[in-house]
């Protein structure tokens, strides 16, 4: 089985490492990984900012990049969901909403992939430590993704797995949100980290890298010694 890797522009500036523990899990599980190098930035803060012109520019950049892939997994719900959004971009152009369509149809999250898809839900991850996780918004809102995390996390061998109360409560991340709606996105990132606290887990694990930044940005500047881990990095995790 082929699969393009999405890196997304937080993965490729920030959290390399993370691009590597996908590919690595995938390889594991029987997949041929490439990396188109034509990919861009998916769009979506010009399309969430009102940008549309920008936004199609961007889509039709990203179509042509993963046209001829078989699949295309990317290790954020975020991104992954914004490429199903395209279609809306192209409903008075035929030719590039069939297109959009196409691109949206093998588009997947990394854990969706690998539960949805390859039908694995136990990686032979280990990871001994307390950990609680943290739903995005657009994984589990947009995209529908809330059960594949859960279910390949419930397998790590030595993981304990704690709730997280309001676990689909946004961090206060939103992509351009958190730059526009500062404040408010502080005391939402704040009351987030009350609940993780409670949960005394000594790991947050998540899929989009735009909240863990969140969350691990805020925690610093508290002081908190809770780690922050993409789920990726949980699930190649081998002793």
């Amino acid at each position: 089985m082929k699969v393009s890797l999405f890196i997304t522009c937080l993965g490729e500036v920030f959290f390399p490492n993370i691009g590597k523990d996908v590919v690595e899990v995938l390889e594991r599980l029987g997949c041929e990984v490439d990396f188109p190098k034509e990919q861009i930035c998916c769009g979506q803060p010009a399309y969430n900012s009102g940008y549309r012109k920008e936004a199609i520019k961007a889509a039709k950049h990203m179509i042509k990049a993963f046209e001829r892939s078989e699949y295309v997994v990317t290790p954020s719900g975020s991104c992954a969901s914004m490429l199903h959004e395209y279609k809306g971009l192209f409903e008075n152009d035929l030719e590039w909403y069939e297109r959009a369509q196409a691109l949206a149809e093998k588009t997947y999250e990394f854990t969706q992939f690998i539960v949805d898809v390859l039908k694995v839900e136990d990686v032979g991850a280990v990871y001994p430590a307390k950990a609680t996780y943290h739903s995005s918004c657009h994984m589990s809102r947009l995209l529908g993704v809330q059960d594949a995390p859960i279910k390949l996390l419930k397998h790590v061998k030595e993981l304990e797995l704690v709730p997280l109360a309001n676990s689909y409560d946004c961090c206060g991340f939103g992509g351009t949100f958190s730059v526009k709606m500062s404040p408010i996105s502080e005391q939402m990132v704040e009351e987030k980290i009350r609940h993780i606290e409670a949960t005394e887990a000594s790991v947050l694990i998540g899929a989009d890298n735009g909240c863990l930044m969140n969350i691990r940005g805020r925690l610093n500047r508290l002081g908190k010694p809770i780690e922050i881990k993409h789920i990726a990095e949980i699930l190649n995790h081998q002793i």
